[in-house]
């Protein structure tokens, strides 16, 4: 008798361990959001830029090299206010 007690106290509390590591949230994993090259990106990756469309995407491409991100503004291929949106996002390597 006090086997099977014992083995059901014990499937019981295994249960509710499943269930509380189950329903615990997870820990905040850190995202790395890996910045975009503005050197090497393709049209389509450009365009997921704020303020970044067809017509802009091809702009940046045509005016290769940077050799850093705020040459996007100083060449007056996107104004400041766009530049401002994306600049933590890009990259000139």
């Amino acid at each position: 008798m006090k086997k099977l007690f014992s083995a059901i106290v014990f499937s019981a509390l295994a249960v509710l361990s499943i269930n509380v590591s189950v329903a615990a949230p997870a820990p905040a994993q850190a995202t790395t959001t890996e910045k975009l090259d503005i050197n090497t990106a393709t049209e389509q990756q450009l365009t997921t830029l704020s303020g970044v469309g067809e017509a802009r995407a091809k702009d940046l491409i045509k005016g290769r090299p940077y050799k850093a991100k705020d040459d996007l503004v100083k060449n007056k291929i996107i104004p400041q206010s766009v530049y401002d949106k994306i600049k933590d996002k890009i990259i000139a390597k």
